[in-house]
């Protein structure tokens, strides 16, 4: 039985009430179609689909950003992005898969989406979509509100998310294929990748920066003046890897990309800067060496992300299915990874509660929060409002500093425990029912963004992002893993799984395992 499955059953067996309903109320829940049981995680799903029915604008079919917690229209924040409308299409086939909408109105609403994006300005050279629009008319913004310029720029990571709702949108709904394809087809991500390093820049610019120390190099032939973010994704545990996995499977990426990004830095003085000295051995694949480093933390060894943050780790996984790919990396990764975070938060800070992750901040506007540790950033994403750090040593480079005897307001957010659902079950629900039962942390649309735990402040706003991974985190639980299905069959696991099977990682500890 699988680990879906065994959570299922038992929220089903348990009898528990729903977070905001009471357990009367769930026992007389109509049984969905498509084999979904009742209970809370059908709850929740409902729940989490009020918040995008009330963040998109109907003639569009773009949902907004964010949105307050009462769901008033007022509220929305008056922009959108490509991640954002990625999500909303694979949050509207969660519903109907789950039988919280029908069939007709799942396409409708997918269909007046795709009509809108097909007429969005892009760079059509790469077929790259610009990071804002307004998701009333669809104009490209300049601007998130009149003292808040931004540059139009085309992000290689949020262009991913986009491709990713696009694939999924024409393989739940065939209907719709022609359409959707239609606009991933010019989406180049191969525009991207810079062999010189075998790495993806994180986006260009397209209009000139006045800055002589931004690369223009031409990586895929489109012949016009465009301006390179000055870094690239050398990470490889980090989300962006989702749009090196798409460039792969469509041919614009070369297969040996896989093995660019680090897993960890060389355990070298040049690169002390970071959280501290790495282990492992050397290996090739498909000619490119690669350092299997972890880094350790709590008795496991660990392949990091950046910054310590969970959607890092496991957003991609909700589309992917990289534990099954790859016995001997992923498999072994993912649950040390959670591990880590679970550990974090109930041991190392205390805090009762854990889950850590970009979200919203309740003292007010967007933050990083991680596990300094889990992270190759040296200052890395920290877990609590006053950025408590752990400054290891780095062996025979620097000095570290005594660890800290305490940590602050930690800050939670449910879509991370969401997250790791499909690697600690049983620990993830018992999280969100505690923080539910716990704070003022529930809401119409379902969970609130974050909540710092100590003094009990609550981020009363719905992020689509953030709702979008908590969406396709029980869609996958629900259906069967359908969102995975949607998106992995086909030339993604093609052109992927061998790349997968080949490796082995460094992680190892107590609490390996492979996850089926």
């Amino acid at each position: 039985m699988t680990r879906r499955r065994t959570l299922v059953a038992a929220l089903a067996a348990t009898g528990v009430a729903l977070a905001g309903m009471p357990a009367s109320a769930a026992d007389d829940r109509p049984t969905p179609p498509r084999g979904a049981p009742p209970g809370l995680l059908q709850h929740w799903a409902e729940d989490t689909w009020t918040s995008f029915e009330a963040l998109v604008v109907d003639s569009t079919g773009l949902p907004d950003d964010n949105i307050g917690g009462d769901l008033s229209a007022e509220s929305r924040g008056g922009y959108t992005s490509p991640t954002n409308i990625g999500a909303y299409l694979w949050s509207t086939v969660v519903a109907r898969d789950t039988g919280i909408i029908g069939a007709d109105e799942a396409r409708e609403r997918m269909a007046t989406t795709l009509d809108t994006v097909a007429e969005l300005e892009k760079h059509d050279a790469s077929g790259m979509f610009y990071n804002w629009y307004d998701p009333a008319t669809g104009a490209k913004l300049d601007a998130l509100g009149e003292d808040d310029p931004v540059e139009p720029f085309l992000s290689s990571v949020d262009n991913g998310w986009l491709a990713t709702g696009l694939l999924l949108a024409a393989n739940a709904e065939p209907s719709l294929a022609d359409e959707a394809d239609a606009i991933r087809s010019e989406m180049d991500f191969g525009c991207f990748y810079d062999p010189d390093v075998n790495q993806i820049r994180g986006g260009f610019w397209d209009t000139d920066q006045d800055d002589p120390n931004l690369p223009t190099d031409d990586y895929c032939g489109m012949g016009t003046d465009v301006w390179y973010t000055g870094h690239h994704y050398g990470a490889f545990n980090t989300e962006p890897r989702i749009a090196s996995y798409l460039g792969i499977a469509e041919g614009q990426i070369p297969a040996e990309h896989y093995f660019g990004p680090v897993r960890t830095f060389a355990p070298t003085c040049d690169w002390s800067w970071t959280e501290t000295k790495a282990s492992g051995e050397w290996q090739t694949y498909l000619g490119v060496d690669v350092f299997e480093g972890t880094l350790p933390y709590r008795g496991m060894d660990i392949v990091p992300t950046w910054g310590g943050s969970m959607f890092e780790a496991l957003m991609v996984p909700l589309f992917v299915p990289e534990e099954e790919w790859g016995p001997d990396s992923w498999a072994v990764n993912h649950p040390l990874y959670v591990q880590g975070q679970i550990e974090h938060g109930l041991e190392e800070a205390d805090y009762g509660y854990w889950g850590f992750s970009p979200s919203n901040d309740p003292a007010g506007g967007y933050r990083e929060y991680g596990v300094d540790q889990l992270g190759m950033d040296g200052p890395g994403y920290t877990s609590d409002q006053e950025r408590t750090s752990v400054d290891q040593p780095y062996e025979g480079c620097r000095e570290g500093s005594d660890a800290p005897t305490q940590y602050g307001d930690g800050v939670v957010t449910p879509h991370a425990s969401f997250l790791a659902m499909r690697y600690a079950p049983q620990e993830a629900v018992k999280n969100l029912r505690n923080i539910a039962r716990d704070f003022d942390a529930y809401g119409p649309g379902g969970f609130y963004d974050a909540v710092a735990v100590r003094s009990g402040q609550v981020s009363e706003r719905y992020l689509a992002l953030d709702q979008g991974m908590i969406m396709a985190a029980l869609g996958n639980a629900l259906a069967d893993d359908a969102m995975r299905d949607y998106v992995a069959d086909g030339a993604v696991e093609d052109s992927l799984r061998p790349l997968m099977e080949m490796e082995e990682f460094g992680s190892s500890g107590r609490e390996a395992s492979h996850a089926e």
